[in-house]
């Protein structure tokens, strides 16, 4: 254990480091021949596993579903799935398609799913984990809201609790194509709309939060927190902010990022636009069949970030990075698209898109593929995660260096600023510093000194 005079000694010295420069990453894939991986989580300040989310097809069923741990520490997959989904059916976006932990799950052991059921209905159901916290307890389905659908696409399909302790759930515009039915911007409807939750009841169902923008209306759907959304299959809270990201999939022309930064009540209801809009540009006259002029319509909020089509066609929103391997890339969004598997980040600044760069190449194994990227995770450290259909793989996004604490890119790449780099974050209990990765208290030690030694030996072999 460290003195108190020792660390005063080492915030001393971690005052002399200078600026970290952008670290260069890579992956490592974690996992193969899953079926359909479609979602990667782990429940709040459990460091050793993650939940992986098979969309449909698992165990050889077509219309079974599955989650399935993977140990960290072991990098092996139990052998028996956490939960079994009830029978889904085989459509291409259709199936078990979002998780969410409860803020408390280790006192009251609660999480949630999102799948479509046979009737095509969205379902998103309550969950209670068993005595043994590797299996789920099947018996336990709550149906916390069920909605019945003409088309069996445009489901979205995330959910995720904000820093409020609020569910939210990211539903798609009902499905076919340019929302003809005009759900996007209908206030009567959960299509095509981000829902805000009370779930903290014991029963099933759900309460609407008193300060939801239609709390208490006798027209306008309670639940909506925004609308004019298409098909918001990923979506993402910063855990850093509290602003939130929307990964919209685009009809033809456009894909985009949407943002609603985090702030206190009184609330309004974000229209993002569609169907009058795809990202930035006109898609439609009427917000839907015999409706009004798009054109009288001026509370339209455009997105962050919007990209056209070309290799491009769908893409798949992602997280903001607030892991503590790589210091310098904190505060980086990560994204990418399904068709074309090209990954980027960028950085959001005053409203606005700053630094955005291309990752593809950089994240690139030789030997592996990563080409049909249909989603993000994060673990409770907040390290990023990919989903791969092709070949069922997840992968992680990791510095090509881990003793390249500054970032530098000269040569050579390990310097005595790595030193004081490192010494910043132990000095300031930055997750970095852990490099030993324990999990007990305290969590900094000298064996962390001892770790980083050993890996700035070897170098970035």
């Amino acid at each position: 254990m460290v003195s108190i005079g020792t660390r005063v000694s080492i915030f001393a010295l971690a005052c002399l480091a200078g600026t970290a420069h952008a670290q260069t990453l890579t992956t490592v894939r974690l996992a193969q021949g899953l079926t359909r991986p479609v979602f990667v989580t782990a429940p709040p300040g459990d460091h050793s596993r993650i939940f992986i989310l098979e969309q449909r097809g698992s165990g050889g069923v077509a219309t079974q579903a599955q989650i399935k741990i993977l140990k960290l520490g072991t990098g092996q997959i139990n052998a028996s799935p956490f939960l079994t989904i009830p029978p889904v059916p085989p459509g291409f976006e259709q199936g078990l398609l979002g998780m969410a932990f409860d803020p408390q799950y280790v006192k009251n052991g609660r999480f949630y799913v999102f799948y479509t059921d046979f009737s095509w209905n969205i379902v998103i159901a309550r969950y209670t984990v068993s005595q043994d916290p590797d299996l789920a307890n099947a018996a336990s389905a709550q149906v916390i809201l069920s909605q019945s659908k003409q088309f069996n696409n445009h489901n979205g399909g995330w959910i995720g609790f904000g820093p409020d302790g609020y569910l939210y759930a990211a539903v798609g515009d009902g499905g076919s194509e340019f929302d003809p039915q005009g759900f996007g911007q209908s206030l009567t409807t959960i299509f095509g709309k981000m829902l805000r939750l009370d779930v903290s009841g014991v029963g099933a169902g759900y309460a609407i939060p008193p300060n939801n923008p239609f709390f208490g209306s006798a027209t306008e759907r309670q639940e909506i927190w925004a609308y004019g959304l298409r098909n918001p299959f990923r979506c993402s809270f910063d855990r850093g902010t509290g602003d939130l990201y929307i990964g919209d999939v685009g009809q033809e022309v456009f894909e985009e990022i949407n943002f609603r930064a985090h702030a206190a009540p009184p609330f309004a209801a974000v229209n993002y636009g569609w169907r009058c809009y795809e990202g930035n540009n006109v898609s439609n006259a009427t917000v839907g069949p015999g409706g009004a002029s798009c054109a009288s319509i001026t509370n339209f909020t455009f997105p962050l970030h919007a990209y056209g089509h070309g290799p491009e066609c769908s893409v798949q929103g992602g997280y903001v990075y607030r892991g503590g391997a790589m210091p310098s890339l904190r505060g980086t969004y990560f994204f990418a698209d399904y068709c074309s598997a090209n990954i980027w980040s960028f950085r959001q600044v005053g409203g606005s898109v700053s630094a955005l760069t291309t990752r593809t190449a950089e994240l690139a194994t030789p030997g592996q593929t990563i080409d049909a990227i249909v989603s993000f995770g994060e673990d409770a450290a907040g390290e990023i995660y990919i989903c791969d259909q092709n070949g069922g793989e997840v992968y992680k996004i990791v510095p090509r260096c881990w003793a390249n604490c500054d970032g530098s890119t000269g040569t050579p790449t390990l310097t005595a600023n790595d030193f004081q780099c490192f010494l910043n974050a132990y000095a300031s209990n930055d997750p970095y510093a852990n490099c030993d990765g324990s999990t007990g208290l305290p969590t900094l030690t000298a064996n962390d000194f001892q770790c980083f030694l050993n890996k700035y030996a070897n170098g970035c072999t």
